[in-house]
């Protein structure tokens, strides 16, 4: 079954640990961003590419990047990223949404329709490999259209109105749900950007490796043959966004329970 999958990125400026990482030159021609982009045009599987931004003046760049590259562009909520994103599938009529950070710049093609083609069996709501002990920054998820409207209507926590799937997988039925898994446990290698540290490893992968576009048996190969670069950007730990949101989950759940009290 050939089931079509729009891929909608969510991008901003604001980032709190690293601010304007995703339009920092990568390589001597493109941004982040627009190296993600020129990724995922590599994909066979994808129907349409749309960029998530805010309404901030200061995602205004990533707007005008996007009338360059002749990508479409969406703008709601800063804060309540399940809500733009919801507005965006919904104003576009994706009934099947692979969900991208724009903080992934090398992201996988073949990797990407792996999935789709999975999602395409019609056996599952929900597919990813974020769970699989792959690198950090070859992440995706694919799921419908009605389990996003379902998070929308139905989320209360701030950790998931701050994160787009959080309350999905809550509720997802766990037969509808696949996770592909890497063969061997990569998860020490952090190939997305959160840090600077992050944007030092990724340009040396990007200028060290020729091939178009950089698959992820690519980049292993090259950090197996040269161990040392792995400590540019160790330390950090994955999630670190979600985490705090889960902190802000408590505030809410005490202040709550102290009204009622």
């Amino acid at each position: 079954m050939n089931v079509m999958v729009d891929c909608i990125i969510q991008a901003r400026m604001g980032s709190t640990r690293f601010p304007k990482k995703i339009l920092q030159k990568i390589d001597s021609r493109k941004t982040v961003l627009e190296f993600l982009i020129s990724q995922l045009k590599k994909s066979n599987k994808i129907k349409k590419i749309i960029i998530a931004t805010t309404s901030l003046g200061e995602d205004d760049e990533i707007v005008n990047l996007c009338k360059k590259l002749n990508i479409i562009c969406f703008r709601g909520e800063s804060e309540n990223v399940l809500d733009r994103y919801y507005q965006c599938a919904k104003y576009f009529g994706s009934k099947n949404i692979m969900r991208i950070t724009s903080d992934c710049p090398l992201i996988d093609p073949e990797l990407i329709d792996e999935g789709i083609e999975k999602f395409q069996e019609n056996k599952y709501d929900y597919v990813e490999n974020s769970e699989g002990k792959f690198p950090h920054g070859v992440d995706y998820c694919i799921f419908k259209f009605s389990k996003l409207q379902d998070a929308w209507k139905n989320a209360n926590l701030p950790s998931e109105k701050e994160h787009v799937i959080p309350y999905i997988l809550k509720k997802i039925n766990k037969k509808k749900y696949f996770n592909f898994h890497s063969k061997k446990d990569y998860s020490k290698y952090r190939i997305t950007l959160d840090y600077p540290e992050d944007l030092k490893l990724l340009r040396i992968i990007v200028s060290e490796i020729d091939t178009r576009p950089i698959l992820l048996k690519d980049i292993i190969n090259f950090l197996e043959k040269n161990p040392n670069l792995v400590q540019i950007n160790s330390g950090h730990q994955k999630d670190e966004g979600y985490i705090k949101s889960l902190e802000e989950d408590k505030k809410l759940v005490n202040q709550l329970n102290g009204d009622k009290n």
